[in-house]
């Protein structure tokens, strides 16, 4: 019996690196929860685990992004303390804020499509502002509905008060991770060049 392994590809170059990258920026997104607080209006904490989002859609593209998201939830659902204050596990992504943590690999997949649309991936940096902002408003609007809605059901509140709670005070700050994002994607264009 012969082991050599000269003939054979048991993955392909490109699924290593796609697989690589998805768990960079799933660590990533790991990294930033650790940047949380609470705000005096909401229970909800501050983090910058949607800029994380943000940055996978856009980098990874639909696929990978989304895949790179579900790396993240699985990794904390199963005890890497990676959500918000370091927290863990399943009560997380069944508690208050669980919506969020359920919505990353959607909201991912919706940057991705509408920074890249359904084919091949494109250059980032090539992208219009006004479709790269328009992809992240839309994988916010994602995340906003699985977190508020979420928030409600968890919290016995109605809708309306769920919106107010857990959206509307993270609206400034979602701005300033999109234009984080985007000032990330025209460096990396200029240093490309």
């Amino acid at each position: 019996m012969s082991t050599a392994t000269d003939d054979v590809d048991l993955v392909g170059d490109e699924i290593v690196a796609n697989v690589a990258r998805a768990a960079l920026f799933a660590a990533l997104t790991g990294v930033f929860a650790y940047i949380s607080f609470q705000l005096p209006v909401t229970s909800v904490p501050f983090t910058l685990q949607v800029l994380g989002v943000f940055l996978a859609g856009v980098f990874l593209g639909p696929v990978w992004g989304a895949a790179s998201l579900i790396i993240y939830v699985v990794a904390g659902a199963v005890g890497a303390p990676v959500f918000a204050y370091g927290s863990a596990g399943l009560g997380s992504l069944f508690g208050q804020w669980g919506g969020y943590l359920w919505s990353y690999p959607f909201a991912a997949a919706v940057v991705g499509v509408g920074v890249h649309g359904a084919g091949d991936l494109t250059d980032p940096g090539s992208v219009g502002l006004g479709r790269l902002v328009g992809a992240m408003t839309a994988g916010t609007l994602v995340i906003y509905a699985f977190g508020t809605v979420g928030y409600a059901l968890v919290g016995d509140v109605s809708l309306v008060t769920a919106v107010l709670a857990a959206a509307v005070p993270f609206v400034p700050a979602e701005a300033i991770k999109a234009a984080a994002t985007v000032a990330i994607v025209r460096s990396d264009a200029v240093i490309a060049r």
